[in-house]
């Protein structure tokens, strides 16, 4: 089953993946500064690293993990008896919530900054940037995300739709896209769109700090997190960090960025 899910998932992965990519080609929202080609094989040489070092080190310790919270019956979907699609819905807000939380942290906490700041060094904005988050910050999310399995006791199921849609939604908000603006409007008071993201991705870190939600938009109103970018001030050279953007590309500056003594960029 765990097999039949984990395809399931990248599935999901490489067709969201295809599909922005073309959107994004047929439909820019901002015009390409560096060439596409380029974009594309740093961050995905970034992603395929990623991914072993995720397979050989976080995936099966996780999932054993996993399935062993469950079989105890630990965390509160099973004290709450939830069970079959009540489950994952409910599984799946929850650990979206968890998410808001953890990615509001990386943004407070200097250390988790450090790390998750390699995401945010991305001078421009497409779908490619989805794949570019540090090793160590995915090692530090992987001990985040088992307190949440012992908190919350998601199912295997639970958990790999809660991935698969984290992937795609990630996917879909870092595509250099943009809805329309009546359309944009509605859809976000439900699921982050692109403009609400690119906003959390602006230069100016009263917006680069806010708008943390991953799936579901509706925590950052609700936690007074919730900040809009003007859309015309909202171009290439407003996204990204101010240091360092000649240096977007580079593989010694994306792995060394936690380890270099530059305006760390957090809120007062």
């Amino acid at each position: 089953m765990e097999l039949d899910l984990d395809g399931g998932r990248l599935a999901v992965f490489l067709g969201g993946l295809s599909l922005f990519l073309l959107l994004e080609t047929v439909f820019p929202a901002r015009p390409w500064q560096t060439g596409r080609a380029k974009r594309l094989f740093f961050h995905a040489s970034l992603a395929a690293v990623n991914t072993v070092l995720v397979r050989i080190l976080i995936y099966v310790p996780l999932l054993l993990w996993i399935v062993h919270v469950e079989e105890q019956g630990w965390g509160v979907a099973r004290w709450l008896g939830l069970h079959d699609w009540q489950e994952v819905v409910v599984s799946l807000i929850a650990l979206d919530l968890f998410d808001y939380f953890w990615h509001r942290a990386n943004h407070v906490i200097p250390l988790l900054w450090r790390f998750h700041k390699a995401h945010h060094h991305d001078s421009e904005m497409d779908v490619s940037t989805a794949l570019r988050f540090h090793p160590g910050e995915l090692f530090l999310s992987a001990f985040a995300k088992a307190s949440w399995v012992l908190i919350w006791g998601p199912s295997a199921m639970a958990w790999f739709v809660f991935e698969g849609l984290i992937s795609l939604c990630a996917q879909f908000h870092h595509s250099n896209i943009d809805l329309p603006a009546p359309i944009d409007r509605w859809l976000r008071r439900v699921v982050v769109t692109p403009r609400f993201h690119t906003s959390h991705h602006a230069v100016e870190r009263a917006y680069g700090h806010a708008n943390y939600s991953t799936i579901f938009s509706f925590w950052d109103p609700l936690f007074g997190t919730y900040r809009m970018i003007p859309r015309a001030q909202l171009n290439s050279e407003a996204i990204g960090l101010p240091e360092a953007r000649d240096l977007t590309l580079s593989y010694r500056a994306w792995f060394a960025e936690p380890f270099m003594r530059r305006n760390t960029g957090l809120p007062d």
